[in-house]
């Protein structure tokens, strides 16, 4: 019982401070980046942006496979239970609050893209395998996300849509005591921790540290309630990591930005599975030139959920001409919970 204690314990923590630091100091940076880069909202949303909101999912990904001991199923795990969390939680609670019109032409572009992801994922999966040249395909797939992104614009064009950067470089009056308490430790460690390749550097080494922690933890919830880790990677990690990106969704369809809020949602999803599994299993096979085993029975569900949900918010939003729909929110929201109803009574 202590055992199951401290380990969720840990877990509420380490969801806690990666929160906090993506929140207050990697984010910022990214910010910060895109403005020198000059790049466009649009861009900088799928990309920069995306990656922020993914870099724990993408974290956990890493050190689930390199940690000894074959606990590549919570990283894969966790990739596709945020997948699912994004798009039928987030994508839904915004269709519940939003009520703006959304633009058609980057939101096509970006299912189009997500739709392809998925396919990816569930053929090459399917053989219970990942072989060295798919993990390749998956980051090449992403690279070619980009310099569509740069393109599609100037054939199908369309006005800028609102600014994804938020403005809070490094907020000193509202972010509460525990930034300013941190800042100040920092501030005796590393005197120029406001320059943002600082803080960069900074966010990466604290969002590994904890992953590491947070895989830690999960491995051992896992052991002594005799649980797949499977399961815990789809249920636990998943939303743990990703209800910031509801609370910051939801805040965004209620300020009448819903178009923002979906296009985020699905970019970080495109970026969750092209970059979050491809770019890990290239890393290792760059040490180690095999096939690698990959838990692939126990997503079957989520796989199939992970296409019907495409599918459906296609339609739905063809159908309503790109405008929100609140019986389709409530709906994928439903399908949400039956899932983990599904997931918890299959354990």
């Amino acid at each position: 019982m202590g055992d199951i204690f401290l380990s969720s314990l840990g877990l509420l923590a380490s969801f806690y401070f990666l929160y906090f630091i993506t929140e207050f100091y990697f984010i910022p940076s990214l910010d910060e980046l895109a403005k020198k880069l000059k790049m466009s909202s649009d861009m900088a949303g799928a990309t920069l942006m995306a990656a922020g909101s993914s870099a724990p999912e993408l974290a956990v990904m890493l050190f689930a496979i390199f940690i000894k001991g074959d606990h590549e199923a919570i990283g894969i795990g966790t990739i596709v239970g945020s997948a699912l969390f994004n798009l039928l939680v987030i994508v839904g609670v915004v269709m519940i609050l939003g009520k703006s019109k959304m633009v058609w032409q980057p939101l096509l572009r970006d299912l189009i893209f997500y739709g392809i992801s998925v396919a990816l994922i569930f053929f090459f999966f399917a053989d219970g395998y990942l072989t060295p040249v798919e993990s390749l395909m998956f980051v090449t797939v992403y690279i070619i996300y980009i310099v569509v992104m740069y393109l599609w614009q100037k054939y199908f064009p369309y006005e800028d849509i609102e600014d994804h950067i938020r403005e809070n470089e490094f907020p000193e009056e509202d972010s509460g005591n525990l930034k300013k308490s941190f800042d100040n430790l920092l501030q005796k460690f590393v005197p120029n921790v406001n320059n943002i390749f600082i803080a960069f550097l900074l966010s990466v080494v604290v969002i590994s540290g904890l992953s590491w922690l947070l895989v830690h933890f999960a491995v051992n919830l896992s052991r002594t309630l005799n649980i797949p880790e499977v399961f815990i990677g789809l249920t636990v990690i998943a939303m743990g990591t990703s209800v910031p990106d509801l609370i910051s969704s939801a805040i965004t369809a209620k300020q009448g930005r819903s178009g923002m809020a979906i296009n985020n949602a699905i970019g970080s999803n495109v970026f969750d599975i092209l970059i979050g599994i491809g770019f890990p299993f290239l890393l290792l096979s760059v040490i180690e030139t095999h096939s690698f085993e990959v838990v692939s029975g126990n997503l079957l569900i989520s796989f199939v959920l992970l296409f019907g949900s495409v599918a459906v918010l296609t339609l739905t939003f063809l159908l309503n001409r790109w405008k929100t729909s609140k019986p389709i929110g409530y709906l994928l929201i439903f399908i949400y919970l039956c899932y983990l109803v599904f997931e918890i009574l299959k354990v």
